[in-house]
């Protein structure tokens, strides 16, 4: 099955037929797509880091079980297969230790354009190992998705988060004021919206 794009390109494939690598590495790092049994590993670095996370992510705000953990990274699976939302799971090559997760999010085929998110296990904190892991996801959505637009969002106060995008010289295109509610429920956020541009 194919699709018209709207540009003058022609024609382009549906989605889930694009074949892109399942899993790949950077200099430490084994970068990989959720798969069945994942969930353990996933649960337990986010009970010990949830401190850390509930700051941020919506996900950590409430305490998950490890079934529903597992349940997760499976729906995460199919929505990798069917190129709707491409997570990606963070292993040090070395130990083999789950460190965190990634991932190419809000995709859209036309452009393409994605955008970049991402948490990491506390105790892995520290090490470049979150900026190493989206440099090497940054080449994969230039090389295998042919993106033309990369972004990374993060609250304006997440001055860690933010540190990611300006060490890797993605551009502050601009903060969006009281854009969205906090993760607590409390107050309004103001967003920071980084991006790249690339020519293919």
């Amino acid at each position: 099955m194919i699709f018209k794009m709207k540009g003058k390109e022609g024609y382009i494939m549906h989605p889930i037929l694009r074949d892109l690598p399942t899993e790949f590495t950077s200099e430490r790092l084994l970068i990989r797509m959720p798969l069945p049994g994942d969930g353990k590993k996933v649960y337990d670095a986010i009970r010990y880091s949830r401190r850390s996370l509930q700051k941020w992510l919506p996900f950590a705000q409430q305490e998950q079980s490890e079934e529903e953990v597992e349940i997760n990274v499976r729906l995460a699976h199919i929505d990798f297969l069917k190129r709707e939302d491409l997570r990606l799971h963070i292993f040090c090559k070395k130990t083999k230790n789950f460190i965190g997760s990634s991932g190419l999010h809000r995709i859209d085929w036309d452009v393409p354009k994605v955008e970049i998110g991402y948490w990491i296990d506390d105790r892995y904190s520290g090490k470049g190992y979150i900026t190493e892991a989206v440099e090497r996801i940054t080449m994969y959505a230039i090389d295998e998705m042919r993106a033309r637009r990369i972004e990374i969002h993060c609250d304006e106060k997440n001055v860690r988060s933010r540190a990611i995008p300006e060490r890797l010289g993605f551009e502050l295109e601009g903060i969006f004021k009281q854009d969205s509610v906090a993760v607590n429920g409390q107050g309004l956020r103001n967003t920071c919206v980084y991006a790249k541009i690339f020519n293919t």
